[in-house]
């Protein structure tokens, strides 16, 4: 393909894709399967050139930045609340479909190892949240199963390609459990610690430079310089990544400036859109390819087909009978959690009736992690899995294009190599059209709904008010403020900043002042809007609020910081 095809061609393809993204509501489906189905139409067209590009384009290239952005953007209080959860689903799950596929292709395949099997039952094993989570979005689910589904979604890569290289491995030499287990710890925490290690340092980076610019292009490689070397020392590279992004997305919102978190905002958003959407649009462009190549490998196309609906009833079947028991046990401990929060109540009444304790210098953080403890109780007892969320979890088992690039990501010797990347394909393409179409009327006809939006309305209206009080108190209320030399703000200007503060998100109006007051006003209102950050840091952190109702609040702190630019 010359240059001037290649870039022909990848015009198309961002036409089709925003097309096929600002048609998708009106439609009522996922983008993403819209774009399966486009990219099948086009694959069987006379003519199209066949499209195969190599596994490791999406493994190495396209994968990381996808985490990374969905990483950054994960609440991480959420990610810790919905942690056991997230992680049954994302390693469990994915161990036990794996080895339960495994098992079922290993009697089907005379030829096939148990080892190979099982590497193929990883390839299949992690469902893609990308389709669910944005039907889910669109029809207001509730944010604790949008929470999991992503979650779910950003570990269960990392636990797939793990155990199939792991498998990989074992079909060349005997098979040692304990060793196999070694390897998978090994790869687990050191990708931890260098992905996070890698955020940290990215993050400090970042807040020295503040130049939004600059800022985001570096963000733009922090997946990759987690990646690479997490690989070159065999752990996962893809669970580096996404210890990256949580801890940029947790660190960030502190240490960088407001332009540099909206400018990075839209740039990651942008490139998420049409990497994501890119690669489901391929994933059906590769249909007449996978087909010439079974075909001309002298094995029966049908045979995949027939192999690849058995492999998805059985993994529909196992996601069922494990997500069952997660909400039985979720569902039975809601009143233990009341019953945690109501405690949790008292103590806190006691602790702040308590001079004593309150004079101690340990007083305030252990009345803090009190708080952080009321709040997790209160969580679980508000936001439990009900028999519905359950069924919208069990259902959401779509794969995507990760599985396809991990299936022809197989050894070229792998036996019966071409049929099981075709199987892999029947099976992302049944989940992803079959689930994927048919779980918005799941979620009709359960009649699940979301936050209630006034409910929402009046929580973001008492987290305002919370943080422009604590903002008052700290810095307008303080006898003891004082200018960065020493003196007194004039009271003219103090009087401005508290009518300011109280309408912090509403664009700013009438004229400019004298120089020495646009002096004071600047650097009073700075004060103001670190302290509200300070305070808005704080629920965040004691979890005392929505996830949803701390990211608007966010925003209106951050719109009110770019508009000011004086009284």
């Amino acid at each position: 393909m010359g240059l001037e095809q290649f870039e022909l061609v990848a015009v198309l393809a961002v036409v089709i894709i925003l097309t096929a993204s600002y048609f998708s509501s009106r439609f009522g489906v996922a983008t993403p399967i819209i774009l399966v189905i486009v990219g099948l139409a086009v694959s069987v067209i006379p003519g199209m050139p066949a499209v195969a590009p190599e596994p490791e384009l999406i493994l190495a290239a396209v994968l990381p930045p996808l985490l990374y952005s969905a990483a950054v953007n994960m609440p991480v209080m959420d990610f810790r609340r919905d942690l056991k959860t997230i992680g049954a689903l994302s390693v469990v799950l994915v161990l036990v479909s794996a080895f339960g596929i495994g098992t079922l292709l290993w009697s089907i395949f005379p030829n096939l190892s148990f080892a190979a099997a099982v590497a193929v039952g990883a390839v299949v094993s992690p469902p893609d949240a990308v389709a669910a989570t944005a039907i889910g979005k669109r029809l207001g689910l509730p944010p604790r199963l949008l929470t999991i589904l992503e979650g779910e979604g950003l570990v269960n890569d990392a636990t797939a390609l793990v155990l199939m290289r792991t498998a990989v491995a074992a079909t060349a030499g005997s098979f040692s459990f304990w060793h196999a287990a070694g390897d998978f710890f090994y790869a687990v925490v050191v990708a931890i610690v260098i992905g996070a290690a890698v955020g940290v340092i990215a993050v400090r980076i970042r807040s020295k430079i503040d130049q939004p610019v600059l800022t985001t292009a570096i963000s733009f490689v922090v997946p990759f310089v987690a990646f690479l070397p997490t690989e070159l020392a065999d752990a996962s590279g893809v669970l580096a990544v996404v210890a990256a992004g949580l801890v940029t997305g947790a660190s960030g919102v502190r240490r960088l400036s407001v332009a540099d978190r909206n400018a990075e905002r839209t740039n990651w958003l942008t490139a998420q859109l049409l990497l994501e959407n890119g690669v489901f649009l391929l994933m059906g462009l590769q249909l007449r390819t996978l087909v010439t190549d079974v075909s001309e490998g002298g094995l029966s196309v049908w045979h995949a087909v027939w192999v690849g609906l058995a492999v998805t009833v059985l993994l529909g079947l196992i996601r069922v009978g494990f997500v069952v028991p997660v909400v039985f046990t979720a569902r039975r401990r809601r009143p233990d959690y009341e019953e945690q929060a109501r405690r949790f109540d008292e103590a806190l009444d006691r602790v702040s009736s308590d001079e004593r304790f309150q004079q101690h210098p340990r007083g305030a953080r252990f009345e803090r992690w009190l708080e952080r403890r009321r709040a997790d109780a209160r969580f679980y007892a508000g936001n439990g899995l009900g028999w519905r969320g359950g069924a919208v979890l069990a259902w959401s088992g779509m794969r995507g294009v990760v599985t396809l690039a991990a299936a022809q990501s197989l050894p070229t010797d792998f036996p019966y190599r071409t049929q099981l990347v075709l199987v892999a394909f029947v099976v992302a393409l049944v989940t992803l059209v079959g689930q994927g179409g048919t779980l918005p009327l799941l979620i009709r006809v359960l009649g699940i709904r979301g936050t209630d939006e006034e409910q929402a309305r009046r929580e973001l209206a008492l987290l305002l008010v919370e943080v422009n009080e604590a903002a008052a108190g700290q810095v307008l209320d303080n006898p003891d403020l004082r200018r960065r030399g020493g003196e007194r703000f004039d009271p003219a200007v103090l009087e401005k900043a508290r009518q300011v503060q109280a309408r912090i998100a509403e664009p700013r109006r009438g004229a400019g002042a004298e120089d020495p007051v646009r002096a004071q006003y600047a650097e009073l209102m700075q004060l103001i809007l670190d302290a509200q950050q300070d305070a808005l840091d704080e629920a965040r952190s004691t979890g005392s609020y929505d996830s949803n109702t701390v990211k608007r609040a966010q925003r209106q702190l951050d719109q009110g910081s770019v508009r000011f630019t004086g009284p």
